[in-house]
């Protein structure tokens, strides 16, 4: 009686090559082994399978009747185990459903979102993103869990655990924003004008809330943020209308002015460049719609570091 415990997957790839090429040294060579180590598959074949298998004739070796019986299921079995094994390393993005979620914030989705989804509605139509607020704490278990695939925000704020992997994507760094007028605040502030100057203060701002909030404190200095508003949709319209000032990275201040009645005004103190990152688990560091996304997110913040107008 045949014992699969003693039948192997080595051992059915012998068979099928064995099969196609009737002879026992290309077979072997084919398999990238010794004739002599294909000669000693065969024999155990042979042994399990309780039949000859391959019979030297005048013409070369012929298959038996029962090695011929069983060319068609082995060659199933080894297509359909090679499909389960190469599934997740194909991806086509041109027909993929795949859904994506992003953890990211305020700056994320001004800055990267519409370059990503512009790039991933032409290359993935069927593909979907969705972007979602993520408490920090909360973060590497959720990775971890799949709940999300990747986290974009500052390399300065995450604080990632050394497992995690990460990529940077490119870097920014902090500008005021006032109205644009010659009563308004001057081009050019100190530091005590800037401390005294009412600010405007977006909580869910990294830059405005988190960065600037830390910096200041450690210098023990304090704002004085008369205004507190949620999130950045109404923030440049506030500014414009007002004699607020509003501390938020260059690349979004240097949008806003272009569309609203702003001028840019340099923070008087040095802060270093901030990166933007993006983080994944481990366990999704190979896996091809993984990869594919991020190869998608580096292609357009290398447009974005670039000043390129649109993805290419």
């Amino acid at each position: 009686m045949l014992n699969l415990r003693h039948l192997d997957f080595t051992m059915l790839m012998a068979f099928d090559l064995l099969m196609s090429e009737l002879n026992v040294s290309r077979a072997a060579e084919k398999m990238f082994v010794t004739q002599s180590a294909m000669s000693q598959i065969l024999q155990r074949l042979r042994q399990q399978l309780e039949d000859p298998l391959l019979i030297r004739t005048p013409g070369g070796m012929k298959p038996t009747e029962r090695a011929l019986t069983l060319i068609g299921p082995i060659r199933a079995l080894l297509r359909n185990v090679e499909q389960v094994f190469s599934a997740s390393a194909r991806f086509d993005p041109a027909i993929s459903h795949e859904r994506f979620i992003l953890a990211g914030s305020d700056y994320v989705e001004f800055m990267v979102l519409p370059r990503l989804i512009e790039r991933v509605r032409r290359l993935a139509p069927r593909v979907q993103i969705q972007v979602i607020r993520c408490d920090m704490d909360s973060l590497e278990a959720r990775l971890q869990n799949q709940e999300i695939d990747l986290i974009l925000g500052f390399q300065v704020l995450l604080k990632l655990p050394a497992h995690l992997k990460w990529a940077r994507l490119f870097d920014d760094t902090v500008v005021c924003l006032a109205r644009r007028d010659e009563s308004a605040i001057a081009d050019e502030i100190t530091l005590e004008d800037y401390l005294e100057t009412s600010q405007l203060l977006i909580t869910s701002c990294d830059v405005n809330a988190h960065i600037m909030g830390r910096w200041l404190s450690k210098k023990g200095l304090e704002r004085h943020t008369p205004v507190v508003i949620p999130n950045f949709l109404s923030a440049p319209y506030t500014v414009a209308a007002t004699d607020l000032l509003l501390s938020l990275p260059r690349r979004i201040a240097e949008a806003c002015v272009k569309s609203s009645p702003l001028k840019l005004v340099e923070v008087p103190f040095g802060l270093p460049p901030f990166d933007l990152i993006m983080a994944w688990h481990p366990l999704r560091d190979v896996d091809a719609a993984h990869v594919w996304l991020r190869e998608q997110i580096l292609a357009v913040s290398r447009d974005i570091d670039e000043g390129v107008c649109k993805t290419a």
